[in-house]
């Protein structure tokens, strides 16, 4: 019995050449039950092998069946099947190790099924890399869905990067692979090696659920586990879930972390560093909100997050995981949401990546009419897979689970919504009532905005939708798609296009400044100046405004002021609050001594006191999605180029006029409609010295019982040049 092999001659041979579909039918112990106990193990570093029991005592060594290093025996001693060791031996070294195939599987049934079915809210509290304690021993478990593999390895410098001596166990019915190895411990790099469906190794696979990876140009993910953090934002997270985001004000600070602010000889600066500058500056600026362009783990810096590989893993650029969760809880801490930019629309072709995983179109759709972004050059997610429509909703879930991030912001939603997108006729495949919507898509997106409001109260997702798509922010039982707003493309289109004329020719445009009122309240919308606007040639904010150096800035100033007024949340790119000239460049840090100039300073001292004023005035932000929150006083007088309206509140029953004058020439004794007599006080004015203005004052005397625009009274006004002007009633 014990002088012949304990495995099959085919067997060992497809271990060792590494193309058996099923180590565990070879490896470890099997027998038992009145069969004979033998153990097969697969170890090419060793010389010699013994098996041992747990106290240390020799059982049996085994025989060397194979020059590569496969090694086989029965242990004669031996009834039933028990808790074994190996010692192995090369040279004078000699090292006791637990075979990763005496293990039984750590995916449990419920797991499986669920996974199966594509509806595993906590996906990542399974797949990845996960320490634990299994069956007494220490170590880490691996799994992965790889439903077309014919052979998945965990490789890394703990096996020499050999996939032949981790191939993984696979659960034949959801097409997942896993296996636990042994003291395997945090901080070891790994990759998956693949066998496809045709018999080709594929190249090396980064972990999809990985939860950090190494700082690239570097692919490789680390073993970490979903971070644990001991978190202090209880208040915070708290009276979150009490707010009604559409009646507050919500002012967003946008930034890039590797180019907001850099040290003294550029190196970028980590997670807790930035926490330190930007906590008291976002507090100094008064934004209610940061929105960081996604920190998702990508390969090219240069994609700015955009297209990102490691949708589980914050980048390791600016440090390592539970750097960024304590960046987040600072924020929190200091009174501030996060907002983090996520991008399910379609990923890179980079070979570490999701591009063809188990050698088929598993992520993707295999058609490049459906899977093909030819704008990005990149590849669409079929979000008609249930799989993968869950592990996309798993990694949006992951970041408000493990981060206590606040909001998604879901870039490219149009892209994802239409069949057509950026497709000319003949080049794309209608749904299957012959309509241009992505039908798969738009379940997706609703029922993960769903899943958010489920679980997550207070949790806001906002859509980066530049078409007329209807009910992006409505709920989902309304008929919508169930986010919470969707940015205001279309305002920021027509009005950056206004500012940048001439003032001469501005009465010809005058409708672009108050189009967007048409249309105002269909929708929750965020006003965005985004970084979108001042890159790829289109200069920056203070480069787009006409006239001499002081024109610019005073246009500038009005712009902004115009914004801060205007129905809708707010959103502004870092360096627009200070007059950044030079295009937004991701490699360097922002022009910050440009503060020294009192004009780019004035303008950094308007959008603060700007936010101040916002969110201290109910009426400019209590009912930003009810129309009865604006009334016109002058919507036409395009000659002038002057516009006027009345923003009201609820809880503060004084109203706030806003007058816009887009014209450098002051203007006196300008009479304007308002709702109450008596005297009216200027909260703001764009054109105040301070704010590096010609310091024209308003002079607006108190309201007379003169009717004028269809109100019972009006007062006149003095219209700075190039400015906006904020007044009230003064009791």
């Amino acid at each position: 019995m014990t002088d012949r092999p304990a495995a099959h001659a085919s067997d060992i041979e497809a271990i060792v050449r590494g193309r058996h579909g099923n180590p565990f039918f070879v490896l470890g112990m099997h027998g038992g039950m009145g069969e004979p106990l033998s153990v097969n193990v697969f170890m090419p570093q060793a010389a010699s092998v013994t098996v041992i029991d747990q106290e240390g005592a020799t059982v049996a060594a085994l025989d060397r069946v194979h020059p590569e290093g496969f090694f086989s025996g029965f242990l004669p001693n031996r009834a039933e099947r028990f808790a074994y060791r190996l010692r192995l031996a090369a040279g004078d070294q000699t090292w006791i190790a637990d075979d990763p195939y005496r293990f039984p599987p750590v995916l449990g049934e419920m797991d499986e099924y669920l996974l199966g079915e594509g509806r595993h809210q906590q996906l990542y509290s399974r797949l990845g890399a996960h320490q634990l304690t299994h069956d007494g021993v220490e170590g880490t478990v691996f799994c992965v869905w790889a439903p077309n593999a014919r052979r998945v390895s965990v490789v890394g410098d703990f096996n020499a990067w050999d996939g032949r001596r981790h191939p993984m166990r696979k659960r034949i019915g959801v097409g997942v692979w896993e296996l636990f190895i042994p003291g395997l411990a945090r901080g070891a790099f790994y990759k998956y090696e693949i066998l496809g469906v045709h018999g080709d190794v594929l190249p090396l696979k980064a972990d999809p659920v990985s939860f950090a990876q190494q700082n690239p140009p570097e692919t490789a993910s680390i073993v970490c586990g979903p971070v644990d953090h001991a978190w202090s934002d209880g208040d915070w997270m708290t009276s979150r879930a009490q707010v009604q985001p559409v009646s507050e004000p919500i002012s967003i600070y946008e930034l890039h972390l590797g180019s907001w602010r850099r040290s003294g000889d550029g190196e970028l600066l980590d997670y807790d560093a930035i926490a330190d500058l930007l906590v008291p500056y976002v507090n100094e600026m008064g934004f209610t909100h940061v929105e960081l362009l996604p920190i998702t783990e990508h390969p090219f810096t240069g994609s700015w997050g955009y297209q990102p590989i490691g949708l589980f893993a914050p980048t390791r650029r600016f440090g390592p995981p539970e750097a960024f969760a304590r960046f987040v809880d600072r924020l929190h801490q200091g009174g501030i949401g996060v907002i983090v930019d996520w991008v399910p629309a379609h990923f890179p072709s980079d070979a570490h990546g999701l591009v063809r995983f188990d050698g088929t179109a598993l992520y993707e759709h295999d058609d490049p009419r459906l899977g093909f972004h030819r704008d990005w050059n990149t590849l669409i997610y079929n979000f008609g897979r249930a799989e993968v429509a869950n592990f996309l909703q798993a990694s949006a879930l992951y970041w408000l689970d493990r981060f206590h991030v606040d909001a998604l912001r879901v870039d490219a939603v149009a892209s994802m919504l239409y069949l057509d997108y950026s497709r000319n006729p003949g080049e794309w495949i209608p749904n299957r009532y012959g309509g241009n919507e992505n039908l798969d898509a738009i379940s997706f997106l609703s029922d993960t905005n769903s899943r958010i409001g489920e679980h997550y109260p207070g949790a806001l997702t906002i859509a980066e939708e530049s078409t007329a798509w209807p009910r992006v922010s409505r709920p989902v039982d309304e008929g919508g798609l169930g986010f919470s707003f969707k940015w205001n493309m279309g305002w920021m289109h027509d009005t950056l296009a206004y500012m940048s004329l001439d003032p001469i020719y501005r009465k010809h445009h005058h409708h672009k400044m108050t189009f967007g009122l048409v249309y105002a309240w269909s929708e929750n919308f965020v006003l965005p100046l985004s970084h979108d606007e001042v890159v790829h040639g289109k200069g920056s904010l203070i480069g787009k405004m006409p006239g001499d150096r002081w024109q610019k800035f005073a246009n500038l100033r009005a712009y902004l002021a115009f914004m801060w007024s205007h129905p809708g949340k707010k959103l502004l790119f870092m360096g627009g609050e200070f007059g950044q000239e030079r295009e937004w460049n991701h490699d360097q840090s922002l022009d910050w001594h440009l503060l020294d100039d009192p004009l780019h300073a004035g303008v950094r001292q308007l959008v603060r006191d700007l936010n101040r004023l916002y969110r201290s005035q109910p009426a400019l932000h209590e009912l930003d999605g009810d129309p009865g929150g604006f009334e016109w006083v002058e919507a036409d007088d395009a000659d002038n180029s002057v516009y006027s309206f009345i923003r009201k509140g609820v809880s503060d029953p004084r109203p706030v006029l806003v007058i816009c004058n887009m014209t450098p020439v002051v203007r006196h004794d300008y009479r304007f409609g308002v709702p109450l007599g008596g005297s009216w006080t200027e909260l703001l004015n764009s054109d105040a010295e301070q704010y590096g203005g010609s310091g024209v004052m308003s002079n607006s005397t108190g309201a007379e019982a003169i009717g004028w625009h269809n109100r019972p009274f009006s007062l006149t006004v003095t219209l700075p040049p190039l400015a906006t002007l904020f007044l009230t009633p003064a009791s």
